[in-house]
Order: C-alpha cells, then sequence, then structure tokens
C-alpha cells in the first residue's frame, strides 16, 4: 500500500509524534501509566482492551523508548512496563490534551480534572514560552517557520506563506 505521507511530513516533528503516540489505545496506555499502573492485568482491566491489542501497543511503546519491560516476578516469569524519561516527558501533552478536552465541557459533566496535589484545588493547564512565560496559543504571535534542517519541501510550504519569519541560527 502507496504511503499517505507527504514529503515534507516526513521530517514534520508532529508528522512523527503523531507516528508514535497519535494511536487511541497508546494515549490511553501512556495515562494510565502516569496514574501508576505498569502490570498488563492493570492496563487490560482500566481499558477493557484485547490482550492482542495490548500486547500489540505495550511492545511498540517498548520499542519506541516510552515504556521499558521488566520482570518483577521470576516464577512464572512476569514483567512490568514502567515509563520512560522519554515516556515522562509525554505527560504535559497528555495533561494538555485532557485539559483541552474539559474545556469544552461544563464543569458538572467533566469525569476528570487535573488538581494540585497538594490543595485540591482543581488547575488549569497552559503552554508557555519556557524563555518569556507567554502563552503559545496564540497563532498571530506564534507561528511555524522551516527549522536549520528543513529540506525543499519544508523550506518551500513556509516560504510561500505571508509573514514567515526567518529562523534564527
Amino acid at each position: 500500500m502507496a504511503s499517505r505521507i507527504r514529503l515534507e511530513d516526513r521530517e514534520c516533528p508532529l508528522s512523527t509524534t503523531v507516528q508514535h503516540v497519535g494511536e487511541w489505545w497508546t494515549l490511553l496506555i501512556l495515562h494510565d501509566a502516569f496514574d501508576g499502573y505498569t502490570r498488563f492485568d492493570q492496563f487490560q482491566e482500566s481499558l477493557g482492551i484485547s490482550s492482542s491489542m495490548l500486547t500489540t501497543r505495550l511492545k511498540t511503546l517498548v520499542e519506541d523508548g516510552l515504556l521499558e519491560r521488566r520482570p518483577y516476578q521470576t516464577n512464572p516469569v512476569r514483567h512490568e512496563y514502567v515509563l520512560t524519561e522519554l515516556g515522562h516527558s509525554l505527560r504535559p501533552v497528555i495533561v494538555t490534551l485532557a485539559a483541552w478536552g474539559n474545556s469544552r465541557l461544563p464543569a458538572a459533566e467533566r469525569s476528570m480534572i487535573l488538581v494540585d496535589a497538594h490543595s485540591g484545588q482543581e488547575v488549569e493547564p497552559v503552554v508557555v514560552d519556557a524563555r518569556t512565560g507567554r502563552r503559545l496559543d496564540d497563532s498571530d504571535d506564534y507561528v511555524f517557520a522551516a527549522g536549520p534542517a528543513a529540506g525543499d519541501a519544508m523550506r518551500s510550504r513556509y516560504a510561500t506563506r505571508p509573514g514567515s519569519p526567518a529562523v534564527e541560527a
């Protein structure tokens, strides 16, 4: 089957990220891992996922370096799936996706909310620029541009957009 990915998407960080975490079950497994689940049966019970699908998803998460598979029992051998540093780094993304979903619901219809672990107060996550602290949700103030490693297709994509900024080296 021919690939539906455009040439410039092969170097696009969004496209390559979606290859790793864009599948429905993957996000839900990671969410459970952030909640402390590590064992196959915990994931299966929580998600109601078939064992074959869960096996496939866990294997991919391990291959992608998001989870580490390690034995926790020797007779019979049983494994747990523990978040790696790379896996932990996805938590803000998952939190932000959940917050975005909640922002479209009335407060009474939210089945899960993010709270401060110490005060119990609901929090509202936002994505900000680390240097300035400014929110990144304004698409007039923050735009994508071709980066230093961009190929011709990516450079062309952003060169044709009105107001494309020059990238700082």
